[in-house]
C-alpha cells in the first residue's frame, strides 16, 4: 500500500511539473515564480467548460476566485489610514498617510487586468497591490486612490473610460484636494497594463479642459497597453508565447472591452482588420504605430512587419474602438500629446505590450513631453507585482523601488 501511494503521488508530483513547466526565455528574472503563476492563470483562461455551458463567463469565474483568494478589506497600517470611498460614483480605495493636515502629494491609480479582471484592494495575480499602495503611501507620503472602474464583460468601452474620466475630474477637484488635504501643484494619474491605457487616455482628455483650474503634473505609465491595430509588433513576435500575458490572451481582453464578436480573436491575430484595403485606416494613423520607425534597432531585431494586402472587409466599422483615441492611446494627434505632463513609461523585454510603450514613449518625446524610460531586460508582463512575498523577485522589487523613486523625484 505503501509502494502504491508513494507511486502515485510520484505519477501526480510529475504531471504537476510537466502542466507547470514551460520553456522561458534565458533573461527571464526567476523563472520558475513565473511558470507557477502562469500555471494557474492559464488553469482558468483555458477553462471553458463553464463559459461554453453558459453556466458562467470564464471572466467573471476567474475574477470570482481570485476575489476569495485576495480581495482584502479596507484595513489600515499604523502609519497609513485605508477607507473605501468614492469618486464621481466610482468606487475607490484611499490610502492616507497619518499625522498633520499639510499639503501632501496625489495619485490617481487605474489597475490592470484587461479591462475585465481585478480590484482597487487587489486580486491574483496581483497579490501585493495593497502592500503597493500602503508602501507608495508612506515612502512618498502621498495620498493613494485606486479607483475600482466598472468591468468587462458587463461594461464594454467607453464604460471604463468613462469612468476613469470621471473619477479623475474628481480627483483634481478644489472640494477633494481639501478634503485630503493634497497638493494642487504635485498630482499623477497612474496605471498598470489596461489601466495604464485608462491613465495615458485621461491624461489626453484632461489636458485639452482648459475649464480645469488643476492638472495633472505627471504621468507614470507601466507596462501600458495602447493599440489594437498591430499585433505583429517585434514584442508580439518576440513575446507570443511568454506569460503570463500570451498573444491570443490580448487580442481578446481587447474584443471583450471594445464589445465586440469573439469570433474575430484570429482576424486581429492576422492583422487583417489592419490590412492595407481598410480605407478607414489612413496612411497618417498608420505612421504613427509605425515601429519601424518608432523603435531603436535593438527592439526591432530581425523582425519583419506583417501587413496584409487584404483583409477582413468591414472591421474597422464594425468595431470602431479599433480606432477610438479613448481606447487607443497611441494613435492620438501629436498636439495633443504635447500638451499632456511629464511621463514615466515602464516597459519590460519579455511583454508582448513592450512596444505599446516604446512607440508611446517616442512619440511623447517628438512632441516636446519630458520621458523617462524605465525598461527592464530581465523583465515580463506585470512583474512590479512581484515586490513582495510570496512571489518576491529582483525584478519585481527593483521596478517597485524604481517607480516610486521616479514619483518621489518627479511629483
Amino acid at each position: 500500500c505503501a509502494m502504491r501511494l508513494r507511486l502515485a503521488g510520484a505519477v501526480l508530483l510529475a504531471a504537476a511539473a510537466y502542466y507547470v513547466y514551460l520553456p522561458l526565455p534565458s533573461g527571464v528574472s526567476e523563472p520558475w515564480k513565473l511558470m507557477l503563476l502562469d500555471a494557474l492563470f492559464r488553469s482558468f483562461m483555458r477553462s471553458d467548460a463553464a463559459h461554453s455551458l453558459g453556466v458562467c463567463h470564464r471572466v467573471r469565474l476567474l475574477n470570482r476566485v481570485v476575489s476569495w483568494v485576495e480581495v482584502i478589506e479596507a484595513r489600515s497600517s499604523p502609519t497609513v489610514k485605508v477607507i473605501d470611498s468614492s469618486l464621481g460614483g466610482v468606487p475607490t480605495r484611499v490610502f492616507q498617510p497619518n499625522g498633520d493636515s499639510r499639503l501632501r502629494r496625489g495619485v490617481i491609480y487605474f489597475h490592470g487586468g484587461g479591462w475585465a479582471l481585478g480590484s482597487a484592494s487587489g486580486f491574483n495575480p496581483r497579490s501585493d497591490v495593497f502592500i503597493i499602495f500602503l508602501k507608495m503611501a508612506e515612502d512618498l507620503d502621498a495620498v493613494i486612490m485606486s479607483v475600482d472602474y466598472r468591468l468587462a464583460p458587463e461594461a464594454v468601452f467607453p464604460d471604463q473610460y468613462h469612468d476613469a474620466v470621471a473619477a479623475s475630474r474628481v480627483f483634481l477637484s478644489a472640494e477633494l484636494l481639501q478634503q485630503y488635504s493634497i497638493d494642487p501643484e504635485r498630482l499623477c494619474v497612474s496605471g498598470d497594463s489596461a489601466g495604464g491605457n485608462l491613465a495615458a487616455a485621461v491624461a489626453q482628455e484632461l489636458s485639452l479642459d482648459d475649464s480645469l483650474q488643476v492638472k495633472f503634473k505627471a504621468q507614470a505609465l507601466i507596462y501600458p497597453v495602447l493599440q489594437a491595430l498591430d499585433f505583429h509588433t517585434p514584442s508580439y513576435q518576440q513575446n507570443q508565447a511568454v506569460p503570463i500575458l500570451y498573444r491570443p490572451y490580448m487580442a481578446r481582453f481587447w474584443l471583450q472591452y471594445l464589445g465586440a464578436d469573439s469570433s474575430l480573436e484570429p482576424v486581429l491575430l492576422a492583422n487583417n482588420h489592419s490590412a492595407l484595403d481598410q480605407r478607414a485606416i489612413s496612411a497618417a494613423t498608420r505612421s504613427k504605430l509605425n515601429w519601424t520607425a518608432l523603435l531603436p534597432t535593438e527592439r526591432k531585431k530581425n523582425f519583419k512587419p506583417v501587413v496584409e494586402e487584404k483583409g477582413s472587409p468591414g472591421v474597422v466599422g464594425a468595431v470602431p474602438g479599433l480606432m477610438d483615441v479613448r481606447a487607443a492611446p497611441l494613435l492620438a494627434e501629436q498636439e495633443v500629446l504635447g500638451k499632456t505632463p511629464q511621463a514615466y513609461v515602464m516597459t519590460c523585454e519579455f511583454d508582448v505590450l513592450r512596444d505599446d510603450g516604446l512607440m508611446y514613449g517616442r512619440r511623447l518625446r517628438d512632441a516636446g513631453v519630458e520621458v523617462t524610460s524605465d525598461h527592464y531586460e530581465d523583465g515580463f508582463h506585470g512583474c512590479m507585482v512581484f515586490a513582495n512575498l510570496p512571489m518576491m523577485s529582483s525584478v519585481g522589487q527593483r521596478s517597485m523601488r524604481n517607480y516610486i523613486r521616479w514619483l518621489d523625484q518627479n511629483l
